[in-house]
């Protein structure tokens, strides 16, 4: 804990009434800050569920389904299919959500990273006219080296879309809604980066290598 910090909240505390504050190597001055830190902690865990809870319907909703489609417990996972966390996360969360059919599994394009961030998440959202969004998103994810449009659309054809109609179906306006919408729910939860879960209505954050997904999911079915 840096000494400045330590400082501030203690002038915090003093400020509220209390005794005037413990020098920074006091025992007590730990305490103070590690209390307050808590708290702070804590309360931001209830702000987001309450974020979360307020527009669960939508999150939970929408056409990018892979798995599970009548699960009653729910992983949503905000993702970019340029994000190395994301594609490190993922094979985990498929074997799970695969092994276990009470979970379903709903993917939010966000990209937010690179170009071919945008144009991946609108082929992949195109991809849903021609029934293949699961198996071309899989294919988007598992691709390695630099994604790029060409690269795009290579996992495209191996997945068997009509790249014609695909082209297409990326400039219908449903598509640009759809990113919109991810952008809008992603902003009102407080989610600015990727991979972001929600599991059983409860923002999971931190370090996705770190995210014990059949862990969350017992807590959820609790």
């Amino acid at each position: 804990m840096k000494l400045g910090f330590a400082l501030c909240v203690m002038m915090v505390l003093a400020g509220a009434g209390q005794a005037a504050p413990p020098l920074p190597n006091d025992p007590r001055a730990a305490k103070a800050v590690q209390d307050y830190l808590s708290q702070q902690q804590a309360q931001d865990s209830r702000d987001r569920d309450e974020r979360v809870a307020a527009r669960l319907d939508a999150i939970e909703s929408g056409p990018t389904i892979i798995a599970n489609p009548q699960g009653y417990i729910t992983i949503v996972e905000f993702f970019d299919y340029t994000c190395p966390y994301c594609k490190a996360a993922e094979p985990r969360l498929v074997r799970l959500v695969d092994s276990d059919k009470r979970i379903k599994l709903v993917m939010r394009e966000f990209p937010i990273l690179t170009r071919a961030s945008m144009i991946a998440s609108r082929a992949a959202l195109a991809s849903v006219k021609q029934g293949k969004y699961r198996a071309f998103h899989l294919a988007l994810m598992h691709r390695e080296g630099v994604l790029d449009e060409a690269g795009i659309f290579e996992s495209a054809r191996a997945v068997g879309l009509d790249i014609n109609r695909l082209r297409r179906d990326m400039t219908a306006p449903e598509i640009n809604d759809e990113i919109i919408n991810n952008f809008n729910l992603a902003r009102g939860i407080r989610v600015f980066q990727t991979p972001a879960y929600i599991v059983g209505g409860h923002l999971v954050t931190g370090d996705s290598a770190d995210i014990n997904f059949a862990n969350e999911v017992a807590k959820a079915k609790k």
